[in-house]
């Protein structure tokens, strides 16, 4: 059994449970998002979005909580092939638009994003109306030139954060939310549908540039895990086959180039996860997250979870964020991550963690049974 017993920093604790080495605490890692944060910070959402670092957000609130965390940089992106304005407006007491116009050799794209004090941004203008006539503009935009990517930001990011927790370098989403993200999820499904032929060809150029993105990720960044994220690329929202069809592949492609780097690899896989769960441990993932409950997940049998899971893939989750943490008490928090900790027992791939992000209305005094409970889960020696 490989252990790590020395006194462990945030960091290493969630390494080595990333690596299946035991650590002196389990790591226990909340799903902080955005709306504890903000409240951490005394900040409203407008605030919190434009003006503070996501990372440096999560550093705070994770030291205010005494937890493990992850929480994700990026390098910047630019694209000399296209040109972009945006606008920010106030349109009401409290809410904001930002609209952007960008242009492109084939066209121009128009989109908008609302902003309000109480709640995160949300998308209210996809730059796709027309996919016939936006298509090829918006393919301008879909890859920039990856020799121009800038890492100073995200390098500075991860010296900032040091070992305080676990940052991690985000490589992109999946592919189903490339192809979406710009017209919306019926939208999305119906191209692949009326378009197959495009998107094979597309689906293609898309793994031929993640699998090159990663690799300058893993050139130009110091040594940290990189993160694929999830939107509408998930089997509760386009169905298990769909996922393995068009996601999985790309995945594989992440996992492949990363681990020949020597870099570990996190994803973010929400809502049902049962039925394309053993896709995930086949593409060599090293950590999954948020393995939720019903009725947003359908994670109800944690022992087959780990069976399937066969000690080679991490599990960071499992607490639900709304029957437990909102709407339970103490205890009940405490019984669920008991529970957790049973079902993993000598296993160290664990992390306990929650069923996605924690809402802002959880009582303090759960978030405080949650970090407790874990901190008293045994680990070997």
């Amino acid at each position: 059994m490989v252990m790590s017993r020395a006194l462990c920093s945030p960091r290493q604790r969630m390494l080595n449970a990333y690596r299946g080495v035991w650590s002196d605490l389990r790591p226990v890692a909340p799903e902080f998002w955005y709306f504890v944060p903000a409240k951490v910070l005394g900040v409203d959402m407008v605030t919190f979005e434009r003006e503070v670092p996501l990372w440096q957000a999560h550093r705070e609130t994770f030291k205010h909580y005494g937890t493990e965390g992850w929480s994700i940089t990026w390098p910047e992106r630019p694209n000399p092939n296209v040109e972009s304005r945006s606008t920010f407006v106030r349109v009401d007491e409290g809410r904001y638009q930002e609209r952007t116009v960008t242009r492109t050799r084939y066209g121009t794209l128009t989109s908008c994003r609302q902003y309000d004090v109480a709640d995160p941004s949300w998308i209210v203008e996809r730059p796709i109306k027309d996919l016939g006539r936006d298509y090829d503009a918006w393919l301008e935009t879909a890859f920039p030139p990856i020799e121009l990517h800038d890492y100073t930001r995200a390098n500075e990011a991860l010296r900032a954060v040091g070992e305080d927790y676990l940052l991690e370098v985000m490589v992109g989403g999946m592919f189903f939310d490339f192809i979406a993200g710009p017209m919306g999820l019926e939208e999305g499904i119906m191209a692949l549908s009326d378009h197959e032929e495009r998107y094979r060809k597309l689906q293609a150029r898309y793994i031929e540039y993640m699998v090159e993105e990663t690799r300058a990720i893993c050139e130009h960044t110091a040594d940290a895990p990189l993160f694929i994220a999830c939107s509408w690329s998930c089997a509760s929202l386009i169905g298990p086959r769909l996922w393995r069809e068009w996601d999985k592949p790309g995945v594989k492609a992440i996992v492949e180039e990363a681990h020949r780097h020597g870099r570990l690899v996190h994803i973010h896989y929400h809502g049902k996860c049962m039925e394309n769960l053993a896709d995930l441990v086949e593409t060599g993932v090293d950590c999954i997250c948020p393995f939720e409950r019903p009725p947003g997940g359908d994670v109800t049998d944690l022992k087959l979870v780990r069976q399937m899971l066969g000690g080679k893939v991490t599990m960071n989750g499992n607490v639900h964020t709304v029957e437990t943490l909102i709407r339970g008490t103490p205890e009940d928090v405490r019984r669920e991550v008991l529970e957790i900790g049973e079902a993993f027992a000598g296993e160290p791939r664990l992390i306990i963690g929650t069923g996605d992000q924690v809402g802002r209305e959880t009582p303090e005094e759960n978030i405080q049974a949650m970090v407790e409970a874990a901190r008293s889960l045994p680990t070997p020696g």
